[in-house]
């Protein structure tokens, strides 16, 4: 019965599986053995498509990525636009499984597929304008802030989520940290120190929603890159309308 299951067992299904797990259990809880049991088959079978945890977690991230769509931009598109689609796409994939953020940060490496995909933006980008680097840099840099972004907004609702006590009433906290001691938790308290009877800049911001992780602070730190590398390119190419 093992034997006839491992024989119908595919990379992608339990790359498939992987994804569901982890949006029970998360990252901390996705073991090789779970995802097995999981998958009805022991833990060895696993090994005859990934060598070993880490090639699961890239395969994981490269779906991730594929699923917030790919390609360079469509007709009429004006790179602005595309950069932008671009990054809220990613932002909701990434937002789309539990640890989302945390699976592709930790990545080691993507699909030749994928990369290939990722060439072709590149190109695309050029034929825009960008030198090869300023394409690479600008694409690097929205990656990254939309991950930083992402593993930020997820933190905060994990905060939320273990602040919640089960119906039987037993504390819901993850091993070795307190209630209240999350990111955005530690941020407003540290404005609220600066309030000493008078009306701190920091406590000011804060009450009106500086201390928010969601889709408007996003869209704010987006806007400003996309606008920071249209100075770029101008700057580059002062004789080519950006």
């Amino acid at each position: 019965m093992a034997q006839s299951r491992r024989a119908g067992l595919t990379r992608q299904m339990m790359i498939e599986a992987a994804l569901r797990l982890l949006d029970e259990v998360g990252l901390d809880g996705l073991t090789v053995r779970r995802l097995a049991t999981e998958l009805g088959v022991q833990s060895p079978a696993l090994y005859w498509h990934l060598r070993n945890k880490q090639e699961l977690l890239d395969g994981m991230a490269d779906a991730i990525v594929v699923a917030a769509g790919m390609g360079p931009p469509r007709d009429g598109e004006s790179w602005q636009d595309w950069l932008a689609r671009r990054a809220r796409a990613y932002r909701e994939s990434l937002l789309a499984h539990r640890d989302g953020a945390r699976i592709v940060a930790n990545a080691a490496r993507l699909s030749p597929a994928t990369l290939r995909m990722f060439d072709e933006e590149l190109t695309a980008m050029v034929g825009h304008g960008f030198t090869p680097l300023l394409a690479l840099r600008t694409i690097t840099a929205l990656t990254h802030y939309t991950n930083g972004a992402v593993l930020q907004e997820q933190a905060t609702r994990q905060e939320r989520t273990e602040g919640q006590e089960p119906a039987d009433g037993t504390p819901n906290r993850t091993e070795g940290r307190e209630p209240g001691d999350g990111p955005q938790d530690r941020m407003a308290a540290m404005a609220e120190m600066l309030d000493g009877g008078m009306e701190a800049t920091l406590l000011v911001a804060f009450r009106e929603g500086g201390g928010s992780f969601g889709e408007e602070t996003f869209e704010y730190g987006l806007r400003a890159l996309i606008d920071g590398t249209a100075a770029a390119l101008a700057l580059q190419r002062p004789d080519r309308p950006v």
